[in-house]
């Protein structure tokens, strides 16, 4: 396996991605609006020098993916600003491998090098897989957002 930046030719397989990530997460949120969808702006993430985009390959093909992108923190915390982790995505098939914790690590490492201590994420509260392989990564759940629909 290997880790490395993504590059804009590895667009089509990211999109591909992107919308596995969207009809994983379909189930645990119904205030999303129906297909087709988009949750990031992929070629951003590759250009933007804020952010750091990595794709796991093995044998040649992409099977993963996940970014963090530098934000700025909210005046009342310690830190100034932080890494947010997102579109952590494994091929089916190619889950249990250790693959996301891969990607985990050379995103961490990116941060790290950035100067960034914090890292944050969310997650569905329902989504015990991925809170499972976060907990592996390190991350601790921190704040539950709530909702209400009004008639």
């Amino acid at each position: 396996m290997i880790v490395r930046p993504a590059h804009m030719e590895d667009l089509n397989d990211l999109f591909r991605f992107e919308q596995g990530v969207i009809a994983a997460e379909r189930p645990y949120d119904v205030t999303l609006k129906d297909d087709p969808i988009t949750y990031y702006d992929i070629p951003e993430l590759i250009r933007s020098p804020q952010a750091e985009l990595l794709v796991a390959e093995v044998d040649g093909q992409l099977v993963g993916c996940g970014y963090v992108k530098i934000k700025t923190a909210k005046p009342n915390r310690k830190h100034v600003h932080y890494g947010y982790l997102g579109f952590m995505f494994v091929l089916p098939e190619y889950r249990g491998r250790g693959i996301n914790q891969a990607i985990l690590a050379g995103l961490k490492q990116w941060s790290h090098q950035q100067g960034i201590s914090e890292m944050r994420l969310e997650v569905y509260v329902e989504n015990q897989s991925a809170l499972k392989a976060y907990a592996k990564g390190g991350f601790t759940p921190l704040v539950q957002e709530m909702r209400l629909a009004l008639p």
